[in-house]
Order: C-alpha cells, then structure tokens, then sequence
C-alpha cells in the first residue's frame, strides 16, 4: 500500500517586482493510502505549484508536506526530490526517443538487480497493455500508448505516491476519456496513492475519489467526488466556468 499524504496550510511565494507574490496560500488536504485526489483549476490558479512543491522542486514558506508521517517539506526542512520516493507523470510524457517501451519503463530501475528488474517491467508492460509493443520507440506509438509508458514509467520504481500533471491534454477528447477511466483502473489495482491536475472537470470526476477546487492560489473547497459534482451543479458562477 502506498503512502498517506498530508499538505497542510502550504504557503508558496515568488518574487515579482520587489516584492512576494503567494502562487500558493494556505493548502490543507489529505489522501489515504490508495486514494486518487485531483486539483481542479484554470491556468494560474496554483494546482501545478501544489505538485511541484510535493515533488521537491519547490520549496514552502510555511506549513508542512508530510508522507507516510515524515516531513517532506517545512520552513526549514526540505527532503531532496530524489529521496522523497514520489513519482512524477509529466504532461508530454518525457519518454526517452532512443530508448524503446521496455527500456523507457525500466530507466528508473538501473540500480536494480536485472532478474528484478526484468521481471518488473514484464508486470508493468502486462498491466498497462504494452507487452506487444516492448520493442517499439517513442515516435511509433500513439499519445495513448506513450501515456501509458509514461504511467508505466513512474511506477517502476513503486513510489509512496504518484503525481501527474495535465496527463490528458495532449490527447484528443474521446481518448482522453477512454484513458481516465483505464489510469483510474490501474492505479486502483496497484493500490497508488496518486494525485492529479487538471483543468478538465470530466477529467477530474472520471478520474478521483477526491476534488479540490483552486482558485487564486487556495483550495476553494475540498471533498469527495460525489459532494463535488453536487457544488458543480449548483454553484453559481460554476466550477467549470473558473477552470476554462
């Protein structure tokens, strides 16, 4: 089982003109172990921040990152990215051209041993559909199938917990919805503690157990999906209106 995930009251400033701007300001919210969240916001709204903080590559001005109960992150505490055992799903995919499916998906395991690390990737390939296409390249795949490399990728190395930024954007409309139901499956199968962006409210709904609504830097609300699709419908102006 993977990891629990605890964000509580993050503040994230850049400098802007002499001064600091807050990108993010005060996000609290929690994922169990095995639990899918999503950050549902427009462009600017600070989702993508969020991540990248949980990540490790960037740092907080107050509150705390913690995992599985250790401090990831805090105002004078900074766990370095590669030690902090998550893993990232970036919105191009990030596949390596010279290097085929089986060795795109096994690039996060060259420290381990080949028996464990062949066998590793022969799950993987079997669990994302891919094991007729181990020997292809990047370029001789669809965007579905380099989405599901790039899936397979982050999940070599069993991270305590997945982030994926925009995973869907580079896919057409139709695809992206077939995908977000079969990622949903496969996360749930690996029991992953995952955390996703999006602008996309279908995506967001299709995709998690939890929903929090950015706007402006902080969590506007925070709760399951079903609550979520409720304040959708009712809420005025409505969610999908601040996330386009």
């Amino acid at each position: 089982m993977s990891g629990k995930l605890e964000i509580n009251d993050i503040r994230v400033t850049y400098p802007l003109q002499g001064h600091f701007k807050a990108a993010v300001n005060g996000v609290s919210f929690m994922l169990e172990p095995g639990q899918i969240g999503c950050l549902l916001g427009a462009s600017g709204s600070g989702k993508t921040t969020v991540l990248r903080a949980i990540a490790g590559f960037e740092p907080i001005q107050q509150g705390t990152i913690t995992i599985d109960g250790e401090v990831m992150s805090s105002v004078d505490q900074r766990v370095p990215s590669e030690n902090r055992h998550v893993g990232m799903m970036f919105q191009d995919y990030a596949l390596f051209p010279h290097l085929d499916v089986k060795s795109n998906i096994g690039f996060g395991l060259r420290r381990s041993k080949p028996q464990v690390r062949a066998e590793r990737v022969t799950f993987l390939l079997d669990l994302v559909g891919l094991t007729d296409l181990s020997g292809r390249y990047p370029h001789e795949l669809s965007g579905g199938q380099q989405q599901r490399v790039a899936l397979a990728r982050s999940l070599a190395p069993d991270p305590d917990v997945l982030l994926l930024d925009e995973p869907f954007s580079n896919l057409d409309i139709d695809t992206r919805e077939h995908l977000a139901q079969e990622l949903r499956q496969i996360l749930k199968q690996t029991h992953h503690t995952a955390l996703m962006v999006t602008h996309n409210q279908d995506e967001a709904f299709a995709m998690a157990d939890y929903v929090g609504f950015m706007v402006n830097g902080q969590l506007a609300r925070w709760g399951t999906v079903e609550n979520m699709q409720q304040y959708a419908k009712n809420s005025t102006p409505s969610i999908k209106k601040h996330c386009e």
